[in-house]
């Protein structure tokens, strides 16, 4: 079985709050995420192995986007995401 059959996965859209590192200028973007859920139950069809793995599966989600431009009309320029972990475990 692979990882993906013990998830729900959605994509979801959050503000955060990040400085251009051109201009300074810190501003709200909009942060496209990959969340992936723990299903409540294992699907069927699994093994020993698999039931230990479902065990120690935890809710994550995984950042999408690496660029954002600066919403400072005068700059525009494109920026990596720096300040922002690229996966982050959910509490449930």
């Amino acid at each position: 079985m692979e990882e993906r059959d013990f998830f729900n996965e959605t994509t979801e859209m959050r503000k955060h709050t990040l400085v251009c590192p051109r201009c300074g200028q810190a501003g709200e973007y909009t942060v496209t995420w990959v969340v992936r859920r723990k299903r409540a139950q294992l699907p069927r069809g699994a093994d020993e192995r698999d039931r230990a793995r479902f065990a120690k599966a935890q809710s994550y989600m995984v950042r999408r986007d690496d660029k954002l431009a600066c919403a400072n009309l005068r700059c525009r320029k494109p920026f990596e995401i720096t300040t922002l972990q690229s996966l982050a475990f959910l509490m449930e």
